[in-house]
């Protein structure tokens, strides 16, 4: 079952990038009859004409459901930082807080139950990786938020300490198969789906491969430099400083194919007789359900631009090897919520 949901992510994300790239588009082009051309400008007028009934006046409140120094945290700052230089919020602050209480229900509960004038100044960073655990642990669903735009696909690698007695995974896959206990850590969400997708590969149950869930992936970064675990699952953001210090070495991508560059890694299949492994990310953004469809269309907009700036492609997207996926609101609302009862599906739910 869990192997089923982790080819059923990654299908699914793989169609979305398709999609993204083009193939989508190609598809629309081909089933639209002629003389859209004016219906299609009509409809993107009246995107604008939203947007610019839209004017921020207000200090941006942008909530992170995990710790500091995680991907989630490192996506969202990189954000907030491009709309303040490239004056997309009208010269207002923009207020970062994270929230880790309950795994970050008590944030996503919080924004999705803000009403009134401050719903249109709250935003909440979102990922596959909180969806899953969310509509697992809670009653909130996509249809208690408005999705604002997709960003962006990220996938992990395990990374090893420097304190780590292991030479490479392929050891410790060994060791665990031995009757050793190795300790791995990494975040909530899709770090813990890809993690038992790996376990089932291998063949290597949880009592010998442990795993510890911490509130991000920063935490459990800080974890392995420590040496209270062996080996970290982090998407390459979150441990790219410390990659580059020699302080954390990639040993496997969980992926279909190796990363380039400081995250050079081998897939499963090069160290072993294992298919290989990857449950792809998606990072977006959400609102509360309560805000107004204006704001909705404005930041939807900004964050366009914001894909669209050098500092994004080079110091984000290209720096940390993501697959650039930009989403309007419409396209997030459709993608969001259709991976939302995909995933509901594959739990029986």
């Amino acid at each position: 079952m869990k192997k089923k949901i982790a080819l059923v992510l990654a299908g699914m994300m793989a169609v979305s990038v398709l999609t993204a790239c083009g193939g989508g588009q190609k598809a629309e082009e081909a089933k639209a009859p002629a003389g859209d051309a004016k219906t299609e400008a009509a409809a993107e007028g009246a995107k604008e004409a939203a947007a610019s009934n839209f004017e921020m006046k207000d200090t941006l409140n942008w909530m992170v459901t995990s710790s500091p120094g995680g991907g989630s945290d490192i996506y969202t700052r990189m954000i907030s930082d491009i709309m303040t230089k490239e004056n997309l919020v009208n010269g207002k602050t923009i207020v970062v807080t994270n929230k880790t209480d309950g795994g970050g229900e008590i944030g996503r509960n919080e924004v999705a139950n803000t009403k009134g004038k401050k719903a249109d100044y709250t935003l909440c960073t979102f990922n596959s990786g909180d969806l899953m655990p969310m509509v697992q642990n809670t009653k909130n669903r996509m249809a208690n938020f408005k999705a604002v735009a997709l960003m962006a696909v990220d996938k992990q690698l395990i990374f090893k300490g420097e304190q780590t007695k292991y030479e490479d995974f392929a050891a410790a896959i060994e060791a665990a198969k031995a009757g050793t206990e190795v300790v791995l850590g990494g975040s909530k969400g899709d770090d813990v789906a890809t993690y038992e997708a790996m376990l089932e590969e291998i063949g290597v149950s949880k009592d010998k491969m442990k795993y510890i869930t911490y509130d991000s992936t920063g935490d459990a970064i800080t974890a392995a430099l420590g040496g209270h675990i062996e080996f970290v699952i982090s998407k390459p953001a979150a441990a790219s400083e410390y990659v580059e210090a020699g302080s954390l070495i990639p040993v496997v991508a969980l992926a279909t194919e190796r990363y380039t560059g400081k995250f050079d890694a081998p897939t499963l299949s090069e160290i072993g007789d294992y298919e290989n492994v990857e449950i792809p990310v998606w990072r977006g953004v959400v609102a509360p359900a309560a805000m107004s469809d204006e704001a909705v269309a404005f930041y939807s907009d900004a964050l366009k631009k914001v894909s669209e700036t050098d500092q994004w492609k080079n110091d984000y997207i290209d720096k940390n090897k993501l697959i650039p996926q930009y989403m309007n609101a419409a396209e997030a609302t459709e993608f969001m919520t259709t991976f939302e009862t995909d995933y509901l599906a594959t739990l029986g739910k």
